[in-house]
């Protein structure tokens, strides 16, 4: 079964159930899928056809829900994009994935306007039409929502899913409908969900994910969808209220400024089955007021990247007490690690390794690049670039990137390590360490502060600060104040920019 038929299967089973609920409307599953019926008439007397790339550029909305259910209805391939990229990121993608379509919301169409006049393709907006960009919901008016059957194999290609591009332009990722179902069906599995069960979405569905384990998780099993196209604490607080929602997944900001709200425990949490987070861990101390303040033992943290589906490891609710801050002692369903040298043999325990993760819902590769798809790809094995170690208890701790590993004199220094103990300093408020060239050791360390307020001398302080927590040779050499630090749409990091900068110096 393909995703368009997922969706069309439990239109039949749960006509009547609530599939879809926004701040402006609800959709049964029967509605849902009747708009998805009419929106695929439409693409395909626009000229779309099976195959051909379909790019959307929305927040999460009921229109984004029924474009992607929509595209692969007619058998073409779902290009998902982040809401808040701009004409040229937008630009790129559109060019590099050979898109022949584009779908994009009324709030999003002046970053995006222009593009009608350079590319070649079909342009629809919500709204009202505009020159050449067709009118969503003229289009549907239009059509009957007659049945259409989509026959494709599990095989092929279903979405491609561009990384953040943090260390440079994007990386196409491509998924087969048999990688995102294999991947739902995990987050299903794992988290219990069932028809009666309410997924709150509220990060974006252009990551994977809210898009395939949550959205397409969800409705394996039929559950509702209760949709909003931004995140606040209030609006997390008010819909899990009053909307009774089971599942929600987050960044860990989300649940820190979520836990500092002040209405945050006079608030009904208590239909919330699963608080579940990725992106990055929690420490010890942020599960614990986190925890506190939203009242819950159940917190659950996922471990994967895009390339993976994502699948990976799991830190169960249980082992938070103890365990916070790693990401689980076992791989998750349809999934397995295992921690590699360079020489792609197992290390051992509490050595730090590769982390690779083989199952059904690796990525077919990556588009129009076999070279980088060969080098992350061995032997069914999906090389991770992430650097981790199992402790004595058999607890998988992600140590740092592999790419921002620096090497000085030969000794081996984890950045990740040195931001955390900076980041405990009462006067830092965000932090960047990275390696610079160094004409004697190879590479030195420096660290990048934004502060919170004055300190009279980093170079001084800082060191002060670290050499009760860390061995010398990992205190940073070099310290730059910084207003701020380079981050994409996502928030995500660049620090191959800053070590561009300090090249050019």
């Amino acid at each position: 079964m393909n995703l368009s038929e997922l969706l069309a299967y439990q239109s039949r089973k749960y006509p009547k159930k609530e599939g879809i609920v926004t701040p402006k409307e609800c959709l049964t599953y029967a509605e849902w899928n009747d708009q998805v019926n009419q929106l695929a008439r439409a693409l395909t007397r626009l000229g779309i056809q099976a195959g051909d790339k379909v790019m959307i550029h929305m927040p999460n909305t009921k229109e984004f829900v029924v474009s992607y259910f929509a595209i692969h209805r007619l058998g073409a391939v779902v290009v998902p994009v982040n809401a808040r990229l701009v004409r040229s990121e937008v630009s790129y993608i559109y060019d590099h994935s050979d898109a022949v379509a584009l779908l994009t919301d009324e709030g999003l169409i002046d970053q995006v306007r222009g593009l009608a006049d350079e590319k070649v393709g079909v342009f629809i907006k919500t709204g009202s039409a505009e020159g050449v960009w067709h009118s969503f919901s003229e289009l549907l008016d239009k059509e009957d929502p007659i049945e259409i059957v989509n026959e494709a194999h599990e095989d092929e290609e279903a979405s491609i899913l561009y990384t953040s591009g943090t260390t440079g332009q994007p990386k196409g990722v491509v998924f087969t409908h048999k990688n995102i179902w294999t991947v739902s069906s995990m987050m299903a599995v794992e988290l219990e969900m069932k028809p009666s069960s309410r997924m709150l979405h509220m990060m974006p569905f252009s990551h994977s994910a809210p898009l395939h384990l949550f959205l397409a998780g969800g409705t394996f099993v039929g559950a509702t969808h209760i949709i909003a196209p931004t995140f606040t604490p209030d609006l997390l607080l008010h819909l899990a209220s009053t909307e009774r929602a089971t599942h929600f997944f987050g960044a860990p900001v989300a649940y820190l400024l979520t836990a500092k709200h002040p209405k945050v425990k006079e608030t009904d949490l208590s239909w919330m089955k699963y608080w579940t987070y990725g992106g990055a861990p929690l420490s010890k101390n942020e599960v614990q007021f986190v925890r506190e303040q939203l009242g819950t033992d159940s917190l659950c943290c996922l471990y994967g990247l895009t390339e993976a589906g994502p699948s990976g490891t799991l830190l169960l609710p249980q082992d938070h007490e103890e365990q916070a801050g790693s990401v689980g002692k076992r791989a998750a369903l349809h999934c397995e690690f295992r921690i590699v040298n360079e020489d792609g043999q197992e290390v051992e325990e509490g050595e730090v390794g590769e982390i690779a993760l083989k199952g059904e819902g690796i990525m077919k590769g990556y588009h129009k690049d076999g070279q980088k798809t060969s080098a992350v790809l061995r032997d069914g094995w999906l090389l991770t670039g992430d650097m981790g170690k199992l402790d004595e208890d058999g607890f998988l701790w992600v140590i740092d990137r592999k790419k921002d590993l620096i090497i000085s004199g030969g000794v081996n220094i984890y950045p990740r390590e040195v931001e955390t103990i900076l980041l405990k300093h009462p006067h830092i408020e965000d932090v960047a360490v990275v390696g610079v060239p160094h004409p004697d050791w190879g590479e030195t360390v420096k660290a990048h502060i934004v502060q919170t307020g004055q300190m009279a001398d980093l170079e001084t302080e800082c060191p002060n600060f670290l050499k009760e927590h860390l061995a010398d040779y990992k205190i940073p050499k070099l310290y730059e104040e910084r207003v701020e630090l380079p981050r994409n749409a996502t928030g995500k990091l660049l620090k191959h920019r800053l070590r561009e900068q300090a090249k050019q110096v």
